[in-house]
């Protein structure tokens, strides 16, 4: 598998704001998470002009031959000339942005289905591994610290995490395991264990296992940190004849960020048996002088809510629905009249699969249009599963963010697997069948795509590489 970076040469800027060598520094670009590239000078006028300009082959090998995920899911973070990097061995590398030589490399060899990745914050790089977290010199790639994490009944480590004052945020992801899911706190120093939550607290009382989160955390200015947290693990013949909330799965959590206590929470679906993630890394946002939160998910639903209080503010439907989104509720109700075989749409690799990207009053999604039958009632969705259409297709959407109403939608032939990412007057992602495509942010029109080498699975990242107007594209 590859790691390809495009490269485009612009004319000098006039602008007197310094162009930095290189800086894509969190995960979703900054801490509100809205994948909007910092210093970016690649838009329409440009766009056309990226070229391929280096590639670096990892070597980690695949998480599971079944699985089919590649080597890489992680976002990229670029800081000071510099591109880390973690492959789904969890192995760690650290890449020159100009070239792309190779600094150093962690090596931990454990498998892990993604998306995980590392954060890099004063100079160390924070990352995990199916079992534990880590801290490493970003110069030199030396360990600082290790720390065994408590996942025997909670699942696998696989997350990007998020870091700021002084703490790491971390969490397992959805697993059928019977102690449900963890999101945790570490002390950025040490590695020390400073609180924990459980995403289905009574997920050791019978039900078949629960969600932990998939995507990083959103670091709020108010004190919180809020973690889209994934689906229950449950058949639909359970969740008809044993109906339960299961407090929070499907969930956007907001925690005190100091002591892991509950603020609020909102919970898109309860009693979930369609593997309806709401994994999403939420996004911070403010309209009409309202904070808000916004949180998605593979039901194909996007969610904004009031980050003070969690009160809903409005839901927007994205992507196709063949009239399957209100099963798990009526389950709940007891109205339920479902029979096997039935068909979900989305299914359970469709709808927001891919993190969402914000500018100004427009929230870009991605979304996956991909089908998934299930055969039997007593079928427990989400667990080793192959996709279910042998044409998937997918959309990119804008919302409006004070009412979720679409602005445009622009059908695409593949999955949009690359995340939503803005650049200027563009809304860029890939595709699973290995093509980058820009599109226009006014009216949705595709202006720019890319044929690359191979298939992707990770979300895009922009960074200058040096000198004004010199930009790549990971």
């Amino acid at each position: 598998m590859l790691l390809v970076v495009m490269g485009v040469v612009t004319a000098a800027c006039s602008s007197t704001m310094p162009v930095h060598s290189g800086s894509w520094p969190y995960p979703n670009a900054d801490m509100a998470n809205t994948r909007n590239a910092p210093d970016s000078t690649i838009s329409s006028v440009n766009v056309s002009k990226l070229r391929r300009a280096w590639a670096f082959k990892l070597t980690g090998g695949t998480a599971s031959k079944a699985a089919e995920y590649g080597s890489l899911a992680a976002a990229p973070i670029v800081e000071n000339g510099v591109v880390y990097i973690q492959d789904l061995h969890s192995n760690v590398y650290a890449l020159a942005l100009a070239t792309g030589t190779l600094m150093w490399k962690y090596e931990v060899h454990s498998p892990t289905v993604g998306p995980n990745g590392v954060a890099v914050v004063g100079g160390k790089v924070y990352g995990d591994s199916p079992t534990s977290a880590f801290a490493l010199d970003g110069t030199t790639g030396r360990r600082i610290w290790i720390k065994t994490l408590p996942s025997q009944d909670h699942g696998a480590f696989s997350i990007q995490p998020q870091v700021a004052d002084g703490r790491v945020y971390l969490a397992t992801t959805a697993a059928p395991v019977p102690g449900g899911g963890v999101l945790l706190a570490l002390k950025a120093s040490n590695g020390q264990l400073l609180w924990h939550f459980d995403t289905v607290p009574g997920a050791d009382e019978g039900v078949e296992g629960a969600g932990g989160a998939w995507e990083t955390p959103l670091v709020g200015p108010d004190g919180s940190v809020t973690y889209g947290v994934g689906n229950p693990y449950q058949s639909a013949a359970s969740a008809i004849s044993h109906p339960m909330q299961l407090l929070y799965s499907d969930s956007d959590v907001n925690l005190d960020a100091e002591t892991g206590r509950l603020r609020w929470y909102y919970q898109g679906v309860p009693n979930d048996f369609e593997d309806y993630d709401m994994q999403a890394s939420p996004i911070s946002a403010r309209f009409n002088g309202v904070p808000m939160v916004i949180g998605a998910g593979k039901m194909g639903y996007v969610y904004a809510m009031d980050a003070r209080s969690g009160k809903l503010l409005w839901t927007a439907s994205v992507g196709q629905h063949n009239g399957h989104d209100d099963e798990a509720v009526l389950a709940l109700e007891h109205k339920s009249d479902l029979k096997a075989p039935f068909t979900l749409l989305p299914g359970t690799l469709g709808g927001v699969l891919a993190n969402m990207a914000l500018a100004g009053n427009t929230l870009y999604v991605v979304v996956c249009d991909l089908p998934y039958t299930v055969t039997s009632m007593s079928q427990v969705v989400g667990i080793n599963v192959v996709a279910g259409s042998s044409h998937p297709t997918g959309e990119v959407e804008a919302l409006d963010v004070a009412t979720g109403k679409v602005e445009w939608d622009t059908k695409v032939p593949e999955l949009p697997l690359g995340a939503a990412t803005v650049s200027n007057d563009l809304l860029l992602t890939t595709l699973y069948n290995g093509v980058l495509v820009a599109l226009n942010r006014n009216t949705g029109a595709i202006v720019y795509h890319h044929k690359l080498p191979t298939s992707t699975n990770a979300p895009i990242a922009i960074a200058p590489r040096s000198g004004p107007g010199r930009e790549r594209i990971r």
